[in-house]
């Protein structure tokens, strides 16, 4: 019965296994981990501060650049607590709506950031290949527009795999090879059939390369056209515009692409959780880092935020 059904899902228990293969890293883990996502949740929350008190920042770049620091914010939240918690609790158990609800906004997150990673790539091409018309071009409500659809599409696909997912079979407790509710860990321990949900997840995965696509092309038409341009310094200056975005998608879709486009049979399940530490953990700590670093106006007014807060205590 349908009634039956619900008091299984309840339940229903999940044990995430995380890095308990090695006991003795338990300690020195949570520390490492600890710091990153302090930096993390300061370094992003700081930059969406920044941008919303500067007049200087309020631009298409930096309002793209804080909804990335939001997401990056978002998706460590949901998964680096949890992986805290386990490192150095010896219940590593997690309810069954809760795995479900991590899973779904962990890939809201993933998915949401790599077609921002696109919006803000067509940015940059507009700012560079255009820059006349770049005012005219990124309206306000274009610019609206273009992180609406990337939060709609993050929800909308995900989504559909939390469908199939709550109608797989499953039963009592189950040990998911992973550091979170990561979507193939969470079906694999499912005795249901699982085909249909790898397929759904190789299609969504594929699909979402479309970012990937709007990216590259982004980037042959910058390159052409930074390649017309005939000062060196003109050249450097437009390089250096792209330099932080170009890092940033390269660690970004680089781990992804490993995980998902390579047949799992060539991927120990422990190379996969490392390679997840790079894109659930330190991606959203170096995204700040990375377009502060080489950005002097931000670096001025972040300075500019810790001496005002300084002189008020």
């Amino acid at each position: 019965t349908v009634m039956a059904e619900r008091n299984l899902s309840v339940e229903t228990t999940f044990a995430l296994l995380g890095f308990t293969d090695y006991p003795e890293l338990q300690i020195p883990l949570f520390l490492v981990f600890l710091i990153m996502y302090s930096v993390t949740v300061v370094g992003n929350l700081g930059m969406i501060v920044i941008i919303k008190i500067n007049p200087k920042f309020h631009t298409p770049m930096y309002f793209f650049l804080s909804h990335l620091s939001f997401v990056d914010f978002c998706y460590s939240s949901i998964v680096t607590p949890k992986l805290l918690e386990n490192l150095v609790m010896a219940d590593k158990s997690i309810f069954y709506f809760s795995c479900m609800l991590q899973f779904f906004l962990s890939c809201t997150a993933v998915v949401t950031e790599s077609f921002l990673l696109a919006v803000m790539a067509y940015d940059h091409l507009v700012a560079i290949c255009n820059p006349l018309l770049y005012t005219v071009v990124m309206s306000q409500r274009l610019c609206a527009l273009l992180v609406a659809g990337s939060y709609l599409w993050g929800l909308f696909g995900p989504l559909v795999l939390l469908c199939y997912a709550l109608l797989l079979d499953f039963s009592g407790h189950n040990v998911i090879n992973h550091f979170f509710c990561e979507y193939t860990a969470l079906i694999a321990v499912s005795s249901s059939d699982i085909r249909i949900p790898h397929l759904l997840l190789f299609g969504f995965a594929t699909f979402n390369e479309v970012s990937t696509l709007l990216i590259l092309t982004s980037y042959i038409f910058i390159f052409v056209s930074v390649l017309k341009i005939q000062s060196a310094s003109g050249r450097r200056k437009a390089f250096s515009t792209c330099a932080s975005h170009l890092t940033a998608i390269t660690i970004f879709h680089g781990t992804i692409l490993s995980l998902y486009c390579v047949p799992n049979s060539k991927n120990s399940r422990q190379t996969v959780k490392v390679a997840s530490v790079f894109y659930t953990v330190v991606n959203p700590m170096l995204n700040p880092l990375i377009y502060s670093l080489r950005n002097k106006d931000v670096k001025d007014a972040f300075w500019k935020l810790i001496g005002a807060k300084v002189l008020v205590h």
